[in-house]
């Protein structure tokens, strides 16, 4: 049966949703030194079985689009690439874990921050920091960084939903995180790879569109939503 939950991204416009997806705020929570440790929940958004997120930045209804792409002529061109994440993924070995990472996702969440970092976790041998590393690089909203045991991968179970993402610490709204394999179109009709984490830009600055690329930390983005 066809999965009818998608996102499609609109021509200079927002991200129109359909299939009911679950929609909610996500809270970064960080540690006692200030870096993100993990992430907690927010409310929950009503909304119609289809409704429309804001990909210019702008709208005055957050995260929903409110047609102010319209008035500032938001240019909404996509210019991700689309390749496979494996094909320019490099890799960071250890004695059990094998640490993939393609840097063009990154979101800068700031996750694989905490204790030496993920790189580093990887390759200890210690069980505490290889758990640790395990956990930071499932945190990474984006899935820029991917953890393998033994050729498999390890993900978070998620169910396809949307999370609108907000850094408490930095008082920096992110990204639109979409979970659980949602398939994303472009505006001329091709699927994006489908993943279990990827993240979407909202503040209409990202140089990777439809991918968030950080640019929200740079303009200190803020939805107050």
């Amino acid at each position: 049966m066809k999965d009818l939950k998608k996102i499609k991204i609109t021509k200079n416009g927002p991200y129109a949703v359909s299939g009911n997806i679950p929609l909610s705020r996500k809270i970064v929570i960080s540690d006692e030194d200030g870096i993100p440790e993990k992430w907690g929940d927010g409310k929950n958004y009503e909304h119609e079985n289809n409704y429309s997120l804001c990909r210019c930045g702008k709208s005055k209804n957050k995260p929903f689009c409110d047609g102010s792409h319209i008035t500032t002529k938001f240019d909404g061109t996509e210019t991700a690439d689309n390749k496979p994440y494996l094909e320019d993924a490099e890799d960071t070995y250890g004695e059990e874990l094998n640490l993939k990472d393609n840097t063009k996702f990154c979101s800068g969440a700031g996750f694989c921050h905490r204790l030496k970092g993920t790189w580093e976790l990887t390759k200890s041998n210690n069980k505490y920091e290889k758990e640790a590393a395990i956990q930071q690089s499932c945190n990474c909203p984006s899935g820029r960084l991917c953890m393998y045991k033994k050729g498999k991968a390890i993900e978070p179970e998620f169910e396809k939903s949307i999370g609108v993402s907000h850094d408490k610490e930095r008082d920096i709204s992110g990204p639109l995180l979409v979970r659980g394999k949602i398939s994303v179109e472009s505006e001329k009709g091709k699927e994006y790879e489908k993943r279990n984490r990827v993240t979407l830009c909202r503040c209409g600055k990202s140089k990777n569109k439809p991918f968030c690329d950080g640019c929200h930390i740079d303009i200190k983005f803020n939805d107050k939503s």
